[in-house]
């Protein structure tokens, strides 16, 4: 580093800072919400009779900020308790998560004015002199540090020549020019290549210079050093109760602490942008799954890597990239912000929010790829993950840590029965992510209007890459859904994952492939389309008690078309999964809902996903319907059936009646233990089938008021001995016969 120059100029800037714009920069951290404020201000005047605890103005203000200041930030604090108010939710975090938000828009205006001013000052003298005295000692570091690449070498076995340029602020002594060339050529000569050594000048730079072998950069220019200095002062934490003083004073901090010298990377270029599809060359020893840069500060990952050219899928909008824009390896791989923060919030891919309430301050981020456990790393899955819906707790039970597929053809119920599995973990300490792929806007939305009526955002994250979105973002979503599911999974904790959908995943994906010049296979899908979803689902998982216990389900859902099961997507994610909820359409358009068909519908972990008591009053169930299906079938053109057909129809019609349910009225599992029981049991042969599942909600009231013994059997979730069976049916039995009276009377 040049550590003399540079501790000159940070003390000019602070100097200037403080001198030329600190007060202005102060101001400005309160400016930018002025509409909000007035309007808030209007709400807070017709709600002054509620009292709000917020933090007080930070004393510090006094000696900073002026009265006008002063004034504005009591009218935030003002519109703060208006905000508070409004949702009925108002806390002294929303207070501090909106102060957070206002400081960081300040924040970045302040670091704009930092860069700026830092360019005009090390533009002029007495900084220039200074470095260039220090560009001979910079040469010689380059020349010690540098080295060929194995994608020089790469490059160099279909070329004679390798590229080394040398570009500079301002002319360059000729013993530096001819240092830095006679090392290039001496270098490249043990390998057998050529330099095709090039000088240029590039007043951009402002100071220094830049040298170039291949696609490795050796960066010594002021340029470059104010790219660092924004990248470190953005990436500082922002905590949310800082003042105007201690704002500066960390960005000041940030800029003492900026690391100088000799910054080291690899430069490639655009030469190709189609849909959201980048062709790039150089980067040569970049990595499959790398974040890059380009110019204009769109960022990308890369999806191919072939010998003479990279593909990369363009983040945001690829329009501002263009053929022949320098790209820029950034050295990590795309990653996710995870942890507490993203819950209750709606975001993209990236983890940006896009709820309208502000930014989100995470202090982890986790890679969207990364492998699944392994084998000892896993654990049987025993614990049951209850869904609330009794065609499924009963019949194709879920388990914590399993994959189990929900699939069916468009509008037969798929989504509803994962909402209805996220409302019901309600106070189970499970941790939901609901990954919308390729829906429309209206229908998340409506999504999340529903799970918070129920109470349900408060722990769940919507992870959103709408139908309006690019490929490359539906793409990722649902590996961005797992990355912050696995944070959850690695402390310890459940966490439930929706896709909805894989199907729209997989032409996404398809696109992307084909956009990217891979050869297509059935269907069009790409060859590694099973892959795809493997390595996604593989990431469910119940972890060893060793490993900390945590687990993640993963409800993945597909969309058939016309009931086929059997098409490549449905098959391919039939074989991944552990089991499939299979959602019939003409069970549906009977008024069957949810629309389980139990024959086509499996769970491969089973009873091990229920309570004893659920797999006692449902070891029968499935067998039962099965034959009713059966002789439904037989009987549905003729009348003429015996005694003994016809109580099994009934008994069968009673049944199913049973299963049926209501959206988003999950049920506990012993209210539908219960409802089973006392159908199995021969006990609602009169109640009419329309009338079975009012039927149910009546007796689970009347067994809890009048029964506490038998209702407490049941809220154990224990294996009922014959005793006690015959005491629960003694109870209902009298719980009828009451209810029975009473309607009479």
């Amino acid at each position: 580093m040049l550590h003399f120059v540079y501790s000159i100029i940070n003390f000019l800037i602070l100097a200037a800072i403080l001198v030329v714009f600190g007060r202005k920069a102060v101001l400005s951290i309160f400016r930018g919400r002025r509409e909000r404020i007035g309007k808030a201000l209007d709400e807070a005047e017709e709600t002054a009779s509620r009292t709000v605890s917020l933090p007080e103005i930070p004393e510090a203000f006094s000696d900073i900020v002026p009265e006008s200041a002063k004034v504005e930030a009591e009218a935030i604090r003002a519109a703060a308790e208006a905000e508070v108010l409004a949702s009925q939710k108002r806390t002294e975090d929303t207070s501090l998560s909106l102060r957070r938000e206002m400081l960081a828009d300040a924040r970045s205006r302040l670091i704009d004015r930092i860069v700026a001013r830092a360019a005009e000052l090390t533009a002029e003298e007495p900084y220039q002199s200074a470095i260039r005295a220090k560009e001979a000692d910079y040469a010689a570091e380059i020349i010690r540090r540098m080295e060929i690449t194995p994608g020089d070498v790469a490059y160099l076995r279909h070329h004679d020549q390798l590229y080394v340029t040398l570009t500079s602020a301002h002319p360059l002594p000729q013993s530096i020019v001819d240092a830095i060339g006679a090392r290039a050529e001496a270098m490249l000569s043990e390998i057998g290549g050529k330099p095709s050594y090039w000088v240029k000048e590039d007043p951009s730079l402002i100071g220094g210079f830049r040298f170039r072998v291949g696609d490795t950069v050796y960066d010594f220019t002021v340029a470059d050093r104010l790219y660092q200095l924004r990248r470190d002062l953005e990436g500082r934490e922002l905590r949310g109760d800082e003042d105007a003083d201690a704002l500066i004073r960390d960005l000041f901090e940030g800029i003492a602490s900026m690391d100088g010298g000799i910054s080291e990377f690899q430069l490639g270029r655009v030469l190709s942008v189609s849909d959201g599809i980048c062709w790039m060359d150089g980067l040569a020893d970049i990595m499959y799954g790398e974040v890059v840069e380009f110019e204009g500060g769109e960022r990308g990952m890369v999806l191919d890597i072939e010998s003479d050219r990279i593909g990369c899928v363009i983040y945001g909008r690829y329009e501002r990239v263009e053929s022949g824009t320098k790209v820029r390896r950034v050295g990590q791989i795309a990653s996710v912000p995870v942890g507490e923060s993203l819950l209750g919030r709606v975001v993209d891919p990236l983890g940006a929010a896009l709820d309208g309430k502000g930014r989100i301050f995470a202090s982890e981020r986790r890679p969207i790829e990364c492998p699944a456990p392994s084998i000892p790393d896993r654990a049987a899955v025993s614990r049951p993950m209850h869904t609330g819906i009794r065609a499924i707790d009963a019949l194709v039970p879920i388990g914590k840590g399993q994959r189990e597929l929900i699939i069916g053809d468009r509008q037969t119920g798929k989504t509803s029965i994962a909402v209805d599995a996220i409302i019901n973990q309600k106070g189970t300490g499970t941790v939901c992510i609901y990954v919308a792929i390729g829906q429309k806007d209206s229908t998340v939305m409506e999504i999340r209007d529903r799970l918070t009526k129920y109470g349900a955002m408060d722990y769940t994250t919507i992870v959103c890459a709408p139908a309006s979105a690019s490929a490359s973002f539906q793409y990722i979503a649902p590996f961005a859904g797992a990355a912050m599911a696995e944070y959850f999974m690695h402390e310890g904790r459940d966490a439930l994952i929706v896709y909805d959908d894989l199907s729209k995943h997989a032409v996404a994906y398809r696109e992307l492939s084909l956009l990217l010049g891979r050869p297509s296979g059935r269907e069009a899908y790409p060859g590694d389309v099973f892959y795809l979803h493997a390595r996604l689902l593989e990431r469910a998982a119940q972890l060893s008690p060793e490993n900390g216990g945590g687990s993640v389900t993963a409800l993945p859902i597909i969309e058939t078309q016309a009931g086929d099961i059997s098409a490549y997507i449905p098959t391919n994610v039939i074989s991944i999964t552990d089991g499939q909820i299979f959602l019939d359409a003409d069970l549906f358009n009977e008024g069957q809902r949810p629309a389980v068909n139990v024959g086509l519908s499996v769970s491969r972990v089973g009873s091990a996903a229920q309570t004893k008591l659920m797999k006692q009053v449902s070891s029968r169930l499935r067998m039962d319907l099965a034959q009713y299906r059966e002789l439904a079938g037989f009987t549905q053109f003729g009348s003429d059936v015996d005694a003994a057909t016809r109580r099994v129809l009934e008994s069968g019609r009673r049944m199913m009646a049973a299963l049926r349910q209501r959206r988003f009225d999950p049920l506990p599992d012993w209210k539908q233990a219960l409802l089973i029981f006392a159908v199995s049991e021969g006990l609602a042969d009169g109640v009419a089938v329309e009338d079975m599942e009012d039927f149910g909600e009546k007796l689970a009231e009347r067994l809890e008021a009048k029964h506490p013994r038998e209702t407490a059997w049941l809220l154990a979730g224990g294996k009922l001995s014959n005793e006690e069976r015959g005491d629960l049916r003694a109870a209902l039995e009298e719980c009828l016969s009451e209810a029975g009276e009473t309607e009479a009377a």
